[in-house]
């Protein structure tokens, strides 16, 4: 059963990837173009993997993004993730009353619509009417941070203390700490794909941190951490305890970097 789990997971992650790469040229040449909410949509794109493309392209240019799959029937399906102030669900609805759309609903920061091929830039126009501010978002959102903690206190007596404020999501984050004045001591690419930088971290008193980066092929902080001349750095993220085969360890899933 892990086998095949496995297995599907990977399809997933290609066909997402497939779909990912031309997504972002896409999002890009709309958000030069000036508009402040993004919405794609495509003949061969899989409708399993759009709301993930439309949250990985909100990460990417602080939009709201939304995603969707043309059917056979020319009808498109899709998804859509916003961000923290801009209430996609109640536009969603809206745009179903309107009768742009053939099902519509949601919630402030995800949606899922359908709606006939040729309605697609009336829906375009409405979403940027009713979203005006998106057009006026900075590309990037400062990162708010919990608690400075050093490498040694980074423990996993607290990444277990901190888990007990789960769950965590819209309205509950997960808190972020920045650890300061760090240097990489070794990096890994680990993983089939080597899409995962595994890092290794130590502070002035030599104390280590095992740290983590997800999706380090599109990611800019991977050439920051892998930088052989080892500039001490700031990094932000959130500590997690982990167990493997009857052990606990502590790991530190990286968000942010910055150069001391």
């Amino acid at each position: 059963m892990a086998e095949r789990l496995d297995a599907v997971n990977r399809r997933r992650q290609g066909v997402e990837a497939e779909i990912l790469d031309r997504a972002m040229q896409e999002a890009a040449a709309q958000k030069e173009a000036g508009r402040g909410v993004i919405l794609l949509a495509g003949k061969d794109w899989h409708p399993g993997v759009v709301g993930i493309v439309a949250g990985r392209i909100k990460e990417r240019f602080n939009r709201p993004a939304l995603v969707g799959a043309e059917q056979e029937d020319g009808t498109i399906k899709g998804s859509g993730r916003s961000v923290t102030g801009l209430d996609l669900g109640t536009v969603i609805i809206a745009a179903r009353q309107a009768g742009l759309l053939k099902t519509g609903g949601g919630h402030a920061m995800a949606a899922g619509f359908s709606l006939e091929a040729e309605q697609l830039d009336a829906f375009h126009t409405f979403l940027d009417t009713r979203l005006p501010d998106a057009a006026t978002l900075p590309d990037r959102v400062d990162l708010m941070l919990d608690a400075v903690v050093s490498v040694a206190g980074a423990t996993v007596e607290l990444a277990q203390d901190m888990a007990s404020l789960a769950p965590f999501g819209a309205g509950n984050p997960e808190p972020v700490l920045a650890l300061s004045h760090v240097t990489v001591i070794r990096t890994d690419r680990i993983g089939r794909d080597g899409n995962t930088l595994r890092v290794l971290l130590k502070a002035d008193n030599n104390a280590r941190l095992k740290a983590l980066l997800f999706r380090a092929e599109d990611n800019p902080l991977t050439a920051t951490l892998e930088d052989t001349t080892r500039p001490p750095l700031h990094l932000a993220g959130t500590l997690r305890a982990e167990e493997w085969n009857g052990r606990t360890d502590v790991t530190f899933f990286i968000q942010d970097a910055a150069r001391a």
